[in-house]
């Protein structure tokens, strides 16, 4: 049996927590769960728990979650080929029918369940639903190396979010509920995009004006150049880094992500390893935080 600290200990850990849970009471928290972050059991349990426990606390958990890996696996599975472009999965007709079916079916029930069975009361939902969030084509322009020329990608069915009506996610909130939300959503014309889970929950953290955006990945934050963590980095400062390429590769993205929503008016947001045991709650009710914060 593991050494449990003295009830006296315990006290004492909740009182510490007690300044914190005042700040966040009745504030808007929105937390991207990332598809890395949940091939561990234990740690989806911890993460159901962590999730429960913000909502008991009086703050308002809306969790947005990614499933890279387990569209990729049923992609396997059905023997459909997958092709990235610029770190983008090229989504074709065949692949977005699967990408619906995970994100916004199997995955995002399972989260649901994960929540429920630590008591939440959790409700599945993705961008479609009462049309909270419309969706755009992306567009990317890249250089050809050889003949420099910038050539335009076409990732079909890939989207950004255009428009975030906030209207059932008010409802849902204000009925105690705990909204999960998968990255699927419908553009003018009713098709389908698959969108980004960093991007989808910087719009929604930008449109409830949350207090903070919680993106959980599989890094423990934003590092230097010996691979230290960075604890605290303003909009500035995260551009220089990118400029200087200290910020490489899918750093990139959602460090601009993170821009977006602090423009959009979060309060702040923090980039954090979804693996480490109850990040949520170290994040958010102790004083060292547990990843990289990000302010305006």
């Amino acid at each position: 049996m593991p050494n449990l600290p003295d009830v006296h200990t315990q006290a004492e850990i909740l009182v510490q927590a007690l300044p914190h849970m005042q700040r966040y009471d009745q504030e808007v928290v929105v937390i991207k769960y990332g598809g890395h972050a949940m091939g561990n059991p234990a740690a989806a349990e911890d993460f159901a728990e962590d999730v429960v426990l913000l909502e008991q606390s009086g703050l308002k958990p809306i969790v947005v979650h990614g499933g890279g890996p387990q569209i990729g696996r049923m992609l396997d599975k059905l023997g459909i080929k997958s092709e990235f472009r610029d770190g983008l999965r090229v989504t074709d007709a065949a692949t977005v029918e699967v990408v619906e079916m995970v994100l916004a079916g199997s995955l995002n029930k399972q989260i649901v369940g994960w929540i429920s069975a630590e008591g939440g009361r959790a409700i599945g939902l993705c961008g479609k639903d009462g049309n909270m969030v419309t969706a755009q084509r992306v567009t990317r322009t890249v250089v050809d190396p050889d003949s420099k020329i910038e050539q335009v990608l076409d990732l079909g069915f890939v989207g950004e979010p255009k428009r975030v009506n906030r209207d059932v996610l008010d409802a849902v909130l204000k009925a105690d509920l705990i909204p999960v939300l998968a990255p699927v959503a419908s553009g003018e014309d009713n098709q389908t995009f698959n969108v980004n889970a960093d991007t989808f929950a910087g719009a929604i953290a930008g449109a409830m004006q949350a207090k903070r955006l919680l993106l959980l990945t599989d890094v423990p934050g934003v590092l230097d150049r010996d691979k230290k963590l960075i604890q605290e980095l303003t909009i500035e400062e995260c551009r220089r880094l990118i400029a200087d390429g200290t910020i490489t590769g899918g750093m990139i993205p959602k460090v601009e992500t993170c821009i977006y929503a602090l423009e959009q008016g979060v309060e702040a947001v923090v980039i954090l390893d979804g693996k480490v045991p109850h990040a949520v709650l170290l994040e958010l009710f102790t004083d060292h935080g547990a990843g990289t914060l990000i302010k305006r």
